[in-house]
């Protein structure tokens, strides 16, 4: 059975994109900014085909990406999106976009806390990971202010830019993330 999952916090609401998601989610995937530690430059139908595939209802389980909106719940503007996918029954990777305008204002860790919360409690996730591409300080910081562990780094693993970058991978066990709250 497929619920609409929505995640709040004091200053936030995450919801699961829809079609009206389009202009901000084609947006975050064309800004150089934001995608410089995720992907090259991909065509519109190449973004279009992805955000098409985070529209299937989805519920814990599912094996495509629980995509959700973050948006500001005073001004309900959209500031980024941040979900998870399972790779395993009980592991996910998190992902998360933030405007430009959006970092560094504490709300990338708000919705990713939000995020674990979820996956945890009710998601039945024993295990969350997230790859980073080496240089990307500003997601790690997020990750380990989080509460997520380097567990390692693997080098020359990923293709962007023109060239091969290493890859960290960060882990979050559930008993860790209980102990640190």
């Amino acid at each position: 059975m497929f619920t609409v999952l929505i995640l709040f916090t004091p200053r936030l609401t995450c919801s699961p994109i829809t079609e009206e998601t389009w202009p901000f989610f084609l947006a975050l995937q064309q800004h150089p900014d934001v995608m410089r530690y995720v992907a090259d430059a991909r065509s519109e139908q190449e973004i279009r085909e992805a955000f098409d595939a985070r529209l299937a209802p989805w519920s814990p389980g599912s094996r495509h990406w629980l995509c959700l909106l973050v948006r500001d719940t005073a001004t309900n503007e959209p500031l980024g999106v941040t979900g998870y996918i399972h790779r395993e029954d009980d592991c996910a990777e998190v992902g998360f976009l933030f405007a430009p305008a959006a970092q560094g204002k504490g709300y990338g860790q708000e919705s990713l806390n939000a995020l674990c919360d979820y996956a945890f409690s009710e998601g039945g996730i024993r295990k969350l990971t997230a790859t980073v591409t080496a240089g990307n300080h500003a997601s790690r910081h997020l990750l380990e202010k989080t509460g997520f562990i380097l567990e390692g780094e693997l080098r020359e693993s990923y293709w962007l830019g023109g060239r091969w970058h290493n890859d960290w991978l960060f882990g979050l066990l559930r008993h860790e993330y209980d102990e640190k709250r």
